[in-house]
């Protein structure tokens, strides 16, 4: 009997898992603090990075920071509340670079409310900036990607609360956005299959960014948090640098509608 196992030249094969040369990835939300981190290891990694935001000069400022760290990089300006405006920011991208390879979404807000105290004004800006714009974010980019016909990579920021409520606090827009975009990841993943697209999520628990420091700054939450995640600490943006990287490479060709929990393993004993 023959085997069926495919000859494979591992030399070749796989010494690329993990490289983007002559790809270009286009990262909305990319000057934040996990946003940030993610663009460098994009750049490390020998992509080149469009980053954007609603602060045309910070998007600007760190594309000139990688650029003058050998790397290509540009910064545009980006309202991910209006679809207008993603479609005009996609557009710069194809301008500049003619593809779009990989969308790396790092938009992300949190308005805390309790429950009671929800407001309408709050709640539509949560969803219009964690969900609305993740649907037309990844629809721009898609359209992009299969009129090029190679393919190509979206990945989106989530959170471990897209999974775990959160005792004591006000996360009702923030946990319901995110649990939405996991559907979102796999109804995306299911249509752009046939287009060699995949769809993926990274999720990580609390990172140590200026998002979360009115949280971080409660001595008696952060010692609450510190206990219930098995590794006995918080993330650092960097770890979360890994796994994104992870869903942009050619590594991740046969994974798709996946949310990764970079959390520690709070998810597994929650």
């Amino acid at each position: 009997m023959t085997t069926i196992t495919p000859k494979i030249d591992f030399q070749n094969e796989l010494s690329g898992l993990f490289g983007l040369h002559g790809k270009v990835a286009f990262v909305p939300g990319g000057y934040g603090g996990i946003g940030e981190a993610i663009a460098w290891g994009l750049a490390l990694s020998g992509a080149k990075v469009v980053i954007a935001g609603r602060r045309l000069e910070k998007s600007e400022d760190l594309a000139a920071q990688l650029c003058d760290a050998g790397h290509e990089a540009k910064g545009i300006a980006l309202d991910a509340t209006s679809v207008t405006d993603i479609k005009r920011a996609v557009q710069d991208v194809m301008h500049a670079y003619g593809q779009i390879d990989i969308l790396m979404n790092c938009v992300g807000t949190q308005k805390e409310q309790p429950l009671l105290d929800v407001t309408e004004a709050a709640f539509d800006e949560v969803y219009e900036v964690n969900l609305k714009s993740a649907m037309f974010l990844a629809q721009a980019v898609a359209a992009r990607q299969i009129a090029g016909g190679n393919g190509g990579k979206q990945v989106h920021l989530l959170s471990v609360r897209s999974q775990l409520g959160l005792r004591d606090r006000g996360y009702s827009a923030y946990c319901s956005t995110k649990g939405g975009l996991v559907m979102l990841i796999k109804q995306h993943a299911m249509e752009l299959a046939p287009e060699g697209i995949t769809v993926n999520g990274v999720a990580p628990t609390f990172v140590y960014t200026e998002m979360i420091r009115h949280v971080m700054e409660n001595d008696t939450f952060r010692e609450g948090l510190l206990n219930r995640i098995p590794l006995g600490r918080i993330a650092d943006p960097k770890d979360i640098v890994g796994p994104a990287l992870f869903f942009c490479a050619p590594a991740s060709g046969f994974v798709t509608g996946q949310t990764l929990y970079v959390d520690g393993g709070i998810t597994s004993s929650q």
